[in-house]
């Protein structure tokens, strides 16, 4: 079959990736002129005008992503070279925190935790209990609960230092509105998978290096298109298949799969309406439409003249309240980066880009004695995630006949992080692949 791909993100490249694995011919198109979506590179100018190659958001990826790892090899990526694996550890510029050992679940979580620095004897103890129960329930609460309510009994620091990072950070949720079963879910995954499902893998390569460019050269050598700075205007069902309208004109396919974000997929579907199943299409876009999103900003600072890192690690937590938004920092230096860059992330974002700057500023002066550091870029994603919430109906994969959506947004497990989008891509590569009839 022919089948167009709408959306180079990581979604989309994995969809293609899997549609020229079964035989189809694939096209891809994508509006912007750069590859990867929300997990793509970003060019910007350094502090003595040098050309920077640093990423639209600071990622990490985990052990437990095994679709994001293989489709990553499948294309010829080195996984030790392009990533750096280290156990999962949440430290704190003042030493404390948690720390996994590398070892086999569930002793690395249960040793880790029972280190842990600067937690007393009793927050251990509640944390390995909760922890214990959970997995005796199978990581499995309540639809309609949400993580505070699910945590509420954790003493108030593990709650601040433990749970509202992790939340936040896989979910871009505060833990009062995220959903408690997706968040059971990543740890089950994480920390119970099997050896080095917890592992945290911080990329040394830019996030375009990292999968879209590698995946698009592998599509172009096998005989598919990759179309850059080709935005699709409309769909149209037609007999047998789809006419996909651009900019470069009209084209039949006879599947398409659907990889923009939930907004623009939902006009495309919308557009559609009136020429199909109008009452099916419509729901889906309303559904789609519904969604509410979340943001997350990066702020890049770079201390000037510094000649090398700046952190003790790759990455330190933060304890951020309301003055102090920033959760996690990373040292771009220890990633392969330019000396004296650190990348603060704030997941759950809302406000001002002016007031960010200055209190992520302050926040590192005050809680990393890091004073004098240059804002060099603040990057914020205004629709990084949809907000993952308690009982959130997601829309369907299956949009009408020869035609799916496979953004991280669909229906499925996870949240809207790397290892969803890839996932939901590869799901719909293989309903394309064991759909027996396409009429629109």
């Amino acid at each position: 079959m022919r089948v167009a791909i709408v959306g180079a993100g990581w979604a989309g490249l994995a969809a293609a990736l899997g549609a020229a694995r079964a035989g189809h011919g694939v096209t891809v198109f994508e509006a912007a002129r750069t590859l990867g979506g929300r997990a793509r590179a970003l060019s910007v100018e350094g502090e003595s005008g040098q050309p920077l190659t640093l990423d639209n958001g600071q990622h990490i990826l985990i052990g437990a992503y095994a679709e994001c790892l293989a489709l990553m090899r499948s294309v010829g990526v080195d996984e030790s070279t392009a990533l750096l694996r280290m156990p999962l550890a949440l430290p704190h510029a003042d030493g404390t925190g948690l720390a996994l050992p590398d070892a086999a679940p569930p002793w690395d979580a249960l040793w880790g935790i029972a280190r842990a620095r600067g937690w007393s004897p009793g927050e251990r103890w509640a944390l390995l209990r909760t922890a214990a129960a959970w997995r005796l329930r199978g990581f499995r609460c309540a639809p309609e609960a949400s993580v505070a309510q699910l945590c509420a009994h954790l003493p108030r620091r593990l709650q601040d230092e433990f749970i509202d990072p992790l939340c936040v950070s896989a979910l871009n949720t505060p833990a009062g509105e995220s959903s408690g079963q997706v968040f059971l879910r990543v740890l089950r995954d994480s920390l119970f998978s099997g050896r080095g499902g917890s592992n945290l893998l911080l990329p040394r390569a830019d996030l375009g290096a990292l999968f879209p460019e590698p995946a698009a050269q592998w599509l172009r050598a096998h005989g598919h298109a990759v179309r850059s700075g080709q935005r699709v205007a409309a769909l149209r069902p037609v007999q047998g298949g789809w006419q996909v309208e651009s900019g470069e004109g009209s084209e039949a396919f006879d599947a398409v799969l659907l990889a923009t974000p939930a907004p623009e997929a939902a006009r495309l579907v919308r557009g559609a309406a009136p020429l199909g199943d109008a009452a099916a299409l419509q729901r889906w876009a309303d559904g789609a439409e519904a969604l509410r999103h979340t943001a997350i900003a990066t702020v890049y600072a770079q201390r000037p003249g510094s000649a090398g890192t700046l952190l003790p690690c790759p990455m330190l937590a933060l304890r951020a309240t309301a003055g102090r938004p920033a959760q996690f920092v990373f040292d771009r230096a220890r990633l392969g980066g330019p000396a004296g860059l650190l990348a603060f992330v704030v997941s759950a974002f809302e406000g001002e880009r002016e007031t960010l700057e200055r209190q992520v500023l302050q926040q590192a002066a005050e809680e990393l004695r890091l004073p004098g550091l240059q804002v060099l870029r603040t990057v914020v994603e205004k629709r990084a995630t949809f907000a993952c919430t308690p009982g959130l109906e997601r829309p369907s994969m299956t949009v009408a006949p020869g035609l799916w959506a496979c953004g991280d947004y669909v229906q499925g497990p996870y949240p809207a992080t790397l290892e969803g989008a890839v996932l939901n891509g590869s799901a719909a590569a293989r309903q394309l692949r064991d759909s027996s009839r396409i009429t629109p």
